[in-house]
């Protein structure tokens, strides 16, 4: 077994299966729809062979193309591809170029966060925008599920009563904390309008916009979209659009 194990892995590659391979990888991570010659460019083959490649990838429905801006885009055929992971697995990997556009767009961090038992959040993804001075997370990273944004998006999707969120938010360590009825408040907001604001709160000078991503088959939240600059980068009209951008990739994944 170990003898057959060690023929196949050094055997030969195939070279065209490996170039559709660094293509489809690369339409993956690419934040923004691309044209033939930045993916050809980026991926180290010919502008012909990435052509065909791109083409085939579209009639094979992993791949959309746009006839207007010649740009091509993922499609969500890929998911075909990943019938083995969970949901929320394969759900990571078809909302990163969303959230790498938001990230780019508004100069920001985008984080993506899957609740890891009763009242805990571990981030599961992030992406930066190009900035000398950003806002850093490392994957990994573990917070109470209801602190800041996301945990008013929490508290909204939760069904406990008013008493119940109340002994968890007193458990939380914010920097600057709000008064529980002001959280209260946020929560009632967040069920209705479907998103989420901490502003100074969980962090001072920082704030965050988080909206519910992906329920379970029981109904509880099992993935939260988050968007985290510092206080000054935002007006009103900044948050407004970026809690509409992090909705969008909300109704994406259903």
């Amino acid at each position: 077994m170990t003898d057959k194990k060690k023929t196949i892995g050094s055997g030969k590659k195939v070279g065209a299966l490996v170039s559709g391979l660094n293509v489809l990888r690369y339409m993956v991570k690419c934040p923004v729809p691309v044209g033939v010659s930045q993916v050809a460019r980026d991926v180290g083959i010919s502008p012909s062979t990435c052509f065909n490649i791109l083409r085939t990838l579209v009639l094979e429905g992993l791949l959309d193309f746009d006839s207007e801006a010649k740009t091509y885009s993922i499609n969500y055929g890929l998911l075909e591809l990943t019938e083995g992971l969970s949901k929320s697995d394969r759900l990571i990997q078809f909302l990163k170029p969303q959230l790498s556009q938001i990230a780019l767009a508004h100069r920001i961090t985008a984080t993506l966060w899957r609740r890891s038992g009763e009242d805990r959040a571990v981030l599961v993804d992030r992406t930066y925008a190009d900035s000398a001075v950003r806002i850093h997370m490392p994957i990994g990273q573990r917070l109470p599920i209801f602190i800041g944004a996301m945990g008013r998006c929490a508290a909204s999707t939760s069904g406990l009563s008013k008493e119940a969120i109340r002994q968890k938010f007193t458990s939380l360590r914010w920097e600057n904390p709000p008064e529980f009825e002001e959280f209260w408040d946020d929560v009632g907001r967040a069920h209705t309008l479907g998103y989420a604001i901490d502003r100074d709160h969980f962090v001072r000078g920082v704030t965050s916009v988080a909206a519910p991503i992906l329920f379970d088959s029981s109904g509880q939240l099992t993935l939260i979209a988050s968007a985290v600059g510092f206080s000054g980068q935002f007006s009103e009209a900044t948050l407004d659009a970026l809690a509409k951008e992090l909705l969008e990739v909300r109704d994406s994944s259903r």
